[in-house]
């Protein structure tokens, strides 16, 4: 990866030591500089990321560090390194000295800012391929409402961790490993919390597992178990203790920026889909879908074989309810399949080639997997409403909608 601008290392008059890694792993030219004038060397630099040297700011100039890195395009990232205070979402926590790693965190230091270069590469390539151009920055992502963070636990600390964690983001729990793996392979995670219940057997075989398989690898992971021996190839691995406020302190700037990232790569699909894919859900537009729609009946009713529609209603009062489920079905579904989420809150979905049965096995696979909320319990705000129907001879694109919705309208009262 080509690096795009200097590294801007803050720090009081001393050297920190962490700048000498930068050095050897060649990430130059790095430019030093005071609190003071950190601000200031932001706009005058034009850095590719800010590591800041915490352990003696003060929150005031931290403050307004991290607000001057939050207003440039493309995403500048910001690492405070042993930070003692509280501080912006948009500031990334780095804690040098962790039992897991017994090189210092050097290595680790630099793994975590190669991750974070390149969701700021990835957001200077959208910016430059977007028509017309179009702001977009990390601070237009709400971990609230964009991000779902899993959560696996069951020791005494679990509830307190779900109750902080679902204050600020969206929450999948988990109580064992095997239900976390599950949701790992069909959900969209934007970051992982694993929290007390495990032996540090079973800890080290699922961060191993992480390590391999290159869809998790760049995670947020934060892990409250403080007796870890191996190193792990994980950029964002953090391991502090099971206060949940320092949990949230630790995981939310980069469940953050994972969240930012992800959105990225689907608005990257919606340009190279000519804008027929919507960047927030991964589905198709209602413009797209509606041609397509209409188009798929026509060509089974020439040519023969099966069509079915199933429309899935969510919570209107749980408006993120829906984009989960979007999400959710855009995964999973087959590659035959299309769908979009509508403006009354619901997500319909065409089933190519296939009958009213097959389709109602297909939409209740779907629907179980949107059950699961933070307590690794069902929730009847996640868990949508589902009716199917299926193409008759005579049928138009309208009276198929038609008819789905009044299935909709009877199963509802």
């Amino acid at each position: 990866m080509s690096q795009q601008g200097p590294i801007l290392v803050v720090s009081t008059a001393r050297r920190p030591s962490f700048a000498a890694t930068l050095d050897l792993a060649k990430l130059f030219p790095v430019v030093e500089t005071e609190w003071a004038d950190a601000v200031r060397a932001v706009e005058q630099v034009q850095p590719a990321a800010v590591l800041a040297d915490t352990s003696d700011a003060d929150a005031a100039g931290l403050a307004e560090l991290a607000a001057r890195a939050a207003a440039r395009q493309p995403y500048l990232p910001l690492i405070a390194v042993d930070p003692r205070l509280p501080h912006p979402d948009n500031v990334i926590s780095f804690f040098q000295t962790q039992t897991s790693q017994p090189q210092g965190g050097s290595d680790r230091l630099v793994a975590r800012l190669r991750a974070a270069l390149r969701v700021r590469s990835l957001h200077a390539t959208v910016m430059r391929r977007l028509v017309p151009a179009t702001s977009m920055a990390l601070s237009h992502i709400d971990p609230a409402r964009d991000a779902t963070v899993l959560l696996i636990g069951r020791g005494g600390a679990y509830p307190t961790l779900s109750v902080a964690l679902g204050e600020r983001t969206g929450v999948v729990g988990a109580l064992s490993i095997e239900a976390a793996a599950k949701h790992l392979n069909v959900r969209d995670i934007d970051g992982i919390v694993l929290g007390e219940g495990f032996s540090p057997r079973v800890v080290d075989a699922f961060l191993t597992v992480l390590t391999e398989d290159a869809r998790f690898r760049n995670l947020p992971v934060v892990v409250t178990a403080n007796d870890l021996a191996p190193a792990y190839d994980l950029p964002n691995l953090e391991i502090v203790s099971d206060d949940a406020t320092l949990v949230v302190a630790a995981a939310l700037p980069l469940i953050r920026q994972h969240a930012f990232e992800v959105h990225l790569s689907r608005t990257l699909k919606a340009i190279d889909a000519d804008g027929l894919i919507d960047a927030r859900t991964g589905l198709l537009t209602r413009d797209a879908f509606e041609r397509d729609f209409a188009s798929a009946i026509y060509q089974t009713q020439q040519r023969g074989g099966g069509l079915s529609v199933a429309r899935f209603a969510f919570d209107p009062e749980h408006p993120r309810a829906q984009v989960d489920g979007a999400r959710i079905i855009s995964r999973l579904m087959r590659q035959m399949d299309f769908g979009a989420a509508q403006q009354d809150g619901s997500v319909v979905v065409v089933f190519a080639e296939t009958d009213l049965k097959t389709a109602h096995t297909i939409a209740r696979r779907l629907s179980s997997v949107m059950r699961h909320t933070s307590h690794g319990t069902r929730d009847a705000r996640s868990e949508p409403a589902v009716t199917v129907a299926t193409l008759l001879p005579n049928d138009s694109a309208k009276s198929l909608r038609s008819r789905l919705q009044e299935e909709a309208h009877r199963a509802a009262s």
